[in-house]
This record gives structure tokens, C-alpha cells and sequence, in this order.
């Protein structure tokens, strides 16, 4: 029986193990490592205005530094991940360094030392997450980078949930410096499950080292160049969830008080965070399922769910139940999106150029992201918040256009 590449051949025995022990180990480095940096990035906030008696501004300045540093970071780690042997080493390095430099904010004593410890270890974030994604490539066949990639945003969105949660117990028992240093504990047992991980990784045919070089232009080539469009035109308009945070806050505040509209927000976070996680594995499941045009179909349908989601907090009332549609809709969006896109660009990449792929796919998500929450937050302060998301909606429907011109011209 002969197949087409990238169709649904999950009755096969390789097929059916692609939960194998590295893309366990996998998941699991993603779960810890996401536990180990929600704490410090909860608690920054507290030890810096607190602690330290730093502005908001300071927070404003350290975030925006870190993420920039970070997204150029991922460029880097793309090329880095080029070399199937290199991006073991970077893997494996990015999490060990993330782990101490961000639990090493524990013992600043001014908020120069934060924003510099915090700057290194987002750039160790930014590089090891091209090399993490190549590696997962490379445990599982192309029929089931779906499910794989889905397992992996699952776990991840699993660690967003439960950080956080461990932030406020270690607080409540020891304190913000003590919780942030204990942060290295999850985090260094993520590098150790990534060692685990590429244990189970088949070993570099080649020994000879693979050049570094910036190869973006035979990305933008043909279906992955449309694919990147794409996905740049979703991730313009692809605003951080703190600003949907702010939207129910204010639309809750009349009624409830600012105290109670602020607990309410945060649960729906937290609902958005719950549909992301229980929406990956079966995004990627579909994905699968639907042959080559799969990862691209299921794409367009995550970003569907956002177009939806920021046109109903365009103009959506106070109510409960009216906020919680487009909060869950929006964590049905990105649990989708984000297993689609890795699963999409693992089939379209050039094996030799994985990495690469991977790293200007983190870039555009980073610089798309700053882009869509900056542009956002002046329309909403320059206009309305009705503004500001009725622009998102607009960058999702050019999107969702990109996308399903792609998924036309894939071949079945």
C-alpha cells in the first residue's frame, strides 16, 4: 500500500507510536520549563516595585528590552539549528542558562541587575526554541507532526497554568526572592528532560559541522514563502492576551468594582488558557487526519476563531457569559495556531533548512506580536478599545484570505 507524503497513515504501527520517549521528553521539558519561568515573570512586577522600589516604568523598559532581545534571539537559533548536531548542544544550553539566570533575579539588588539577568535569559529562551522545534522533527515521521507539536503546545499551556499557580503557594509559604530562586529547580529539570529527550533522538548521520549562514530568501520560495505571509499577516494582528485581560477589566469594572472585575478577568484568562491546552492535541490529531492540506486547513480554522473572538470584544457587552465566548474562542484560536504552524512548517521546510525555518517563524511571531500590541494599545487610548480590536479583526480576515488562497493551491 503506498501513501501520499503528509496523508493520515495512523494505522500504521510507526504511525501509532508517535508518543515515543523523545517526544516525552519533549513535552516534559516544555510543561517545566514553562512552569520554572511563569514564576520569576509572575513575581517580576512585586520584586521590582516592591522589593526594589523600582516605577512601572521600569517593568515597561525591562519586558520590552527582554522580548525584543528575545525574538532576535530565535533568528539566531534558527541558523544555529541548521547543524542537527549544533542544535542538540543549544537545546540543551538554552534551557540550563534560562533556568539559572532567571531564578538569579532572586538576589538583585537593583534594578539594573534584574534587567540585565532578565535580558540573558530571555536570549537563551529565544535561542533554544528553533532548535526544540527541528528536534521534534526529527523523533517523529511527517504523518503525525500534528499530534506531536499538538502534545507539545499542550504541556506548554499546561506550565503557563499551573507557574503561576505555584507562584502564589511559594509566595504565600517563603516569599518573592525565595520563590523566584526556587524557579531553577523546574527549570533545570527541563534541560534534564531534554538530555532525556535526545537520548531517544536518532544520532547525526554526518559528523561534518553544517555552516553557519542567514539563508532566509529559499524560505520565502514557493508554498512555505505563502505560508509565511500568512502567518505574518495573523501574528500583526495577534495581540497579547493581556490586553483582552484589560478589555474585560474595564467592561466589568462598572458593575462589579475594580477588585471583583479584576479576579473575574483573570479567571477568563485562565478558561482561555484551559481551551488552548485541550485544543492542541486534537488540532494536531486533525491535522493529520486531513492529508498534506491538513497543518494549512487547520491553521485557517484557529485564526477563524480569532477573527470571531476580537470582533466580538469590539463590541461585546459586560456580561459574564458574553466575555467568556471570545476569551474561549480566542484559546480555541491560539491552541490550534500554534500546533498548526509548527506541524506546517516541519512538512514544508527543506530538511537541511529546519532550523531556519523555525527561527523566522519565532521571529515573525515575536516582531508580529510587538507590532499588534503596540499599534493596539495607541488605538485604544488614541480612540476606543472598539477601534483597537475592530484593526486585529481586520489583519485576521487578511489572514484568513492568505491562508485559504494556500490551501488551494495545495496539492491533495
Amino acid at each position: 500500500m503506498t501513501t501520499t507524503p503528509g496523508s493520515d497513515t495512523s494505522s500504521t504501527p510507526e504511525q501509532k507510536r508517535w508518543l515515543t520517549p523523545g517526544v516525552r521528553g519533549i513535552g516534559a521539558a516544555s510543561f517545566l520549563a514553562d512552569v520554572g519561568h511563569e514564576i520569576p515573570t509572575a513575581l517580576l512586577p512585586s520584586l521590582l516595585t516592591s522589593t526594589l522600589g523600582a516605577p512601572a516604568a521600569a517593568l515597561g523598559a525591562i519586558e520590552g528590552v527582554s522580548d525584543a532581545l528575545a525574538g532576535a534571539a530565535r533568528f539566531g537559533g534558527g541558523i544555529l539549528a541548521d547543524d542537527p548536531a549544533r542544535r542538540r548542544k543549544v537545546a540543551v544550553g538554552g534551557y540550563a542558562t534560562t533556568a539559572v539566570l532567571g531564578a538569579a533575579t532572586a538576589g538583585a539588588t537593583s534594578v539594573w541587575q534584574v534587567g540585565v539577568l532578565r535580558a540573558a535569559a530571555w536570549t537563551a529562551r529565544g535561542l533554544r526554541v528553533p532548535a526544540r522545534n527541528a528536534l521534534l522533527a526529527d523523533i517523529v515521521p511527517p504523518g503525525t507532526y500534528g499530534r506531536a507539536y499538538g502534545f507539545e503546545r499542550m504541556m506548554d499551556n499546561l506550565g503557563a497554568i499551573f507557574g503561576p499557580l505555584l507562584a502564589l503557594g511559594l509566595v504565600a509559604w517563603l516569599g518573592v526572592q525565595w520563590a523566584i530562586g526556587l524557579s531553577v529547580i523546574p527549570g533545570l529539570l527541563a534541560a534534564a528532560a531534554i538530555v532525556y529527550a535526545i537520548r531517544h533522538t536518532p544520532r547525526p548521520t554526518s559528523r561534518d559541522k553544517v555552516p553557519l549562514k542567514i539563508r532566509v530568501r529559499p524560505l520565502l520560495r514557493g508554498e512555505l514563502g505563502r505560508l509565511m505571509t500568512a502567518v505574518a499577516a495573523f501574528e500583526v494582528g495577534n495581540v497579547a492576551a493581556t490586553l483582552l485581560i484589560l478589555r474585560a477589566t474595564e467592561l466589568l469594572t462598572p458593575g462589579h468594582g475594580t477588585q471583583t472585575a479584576t479576579t473575574i478577568a483573570l479567571g477568563l484568562y485562565t478558561a482561555y488558557n484551559a481551551a488552548a491546552t485541550l485544543t492542541s492535541i486534537p488540532a494536531g490529531r486533525l491535522a493529520d487526519r486531513l492529508g498534506v492540506r491538513g497543518p494549512v486547513l487547520v491553521l485557517t480554522g484557529g485564526v477563524a476563531a480569532f477573527a470571531l473572538s476580537y470582533g466580538l470584544f469590539a463590541f461585546s457587552g459586560a456580561g459574564l457569559v458574553v466575555l467568556a465566548i471570545p476569551f474561549i474562542l480566542a484559546g480555541v484560536g491560539i491552541g490550534a495556531v500554534e500546533t498548526a504552524q509548527h506541524s506546517a512548517v516541519a512538512a514544508l521546510a527543506p530538511t537541511d533548512l529546519r532550523g531556519s525555518a523555525f527561527g523566522l517563524l519565532a521571529t515573525v511571531q515575536s516582531l508580529g506580536n510587538l507590532a499588534a500590541s503596540t499599534v493596539a494599545g495607541v488605538l485604544w487610548t488614541a480612540f476606543s478599545p472598539t477601534v483597537a480590536f475592530a484593526y486585529l479583526t481586520a489583519w485576521m480576515l487578511l489572514a484568513l484570505a492568505g491562508l485559504l488562497v494556500t490551501a488551494a493551491r495545495r496539492t491533495a
